[in-house]
């Protein structure tokens, strides 16, 4: 069980959501297999914003995870053309 969640916030146009969700496929079992303490991974999407929502069995985890190189080099990378806003990015601790 998820002992924190790293939530990342997505604006993302409608007609980009196709593209924005191979790049969440592309990059989940990689995060999952090679990440520190990775324990899951999902995608939410509502009308106004796409979510990735990460779970990590520590906070420390999903603060490393954001200056990895496969999330600054690669689904950072990948993301960028669909975004409309900077990413709204909250780690939780599970109380």
């Amino acid at each position: 069980m998820a002992k924190s969640y790293l939530e990342i916030t997505l604006k993302i146009d409608n007609a980009d959501r196709a593209n924005a969700a191979g790049v969440y496929n592309q990059y989940k079992a990689p995060f999952l297999e090679n990440i520190k303490g990775a324990i899951s991974k999902e995608l939410l999407i509502r009308d106004e914003d796409v979510q990735v929502l990460h779970g990590f069995e520590r906070a420390e985890d999903a603060q490393n995870y954001l200056s990895s190189e496969l999330f600054n080099n690669d689904v950072v990378t990948a993301l960028k053309p669909y975004l409309k806003d900077n990413p709204d990015v909250r780690i939780y601790t599970v109380a």
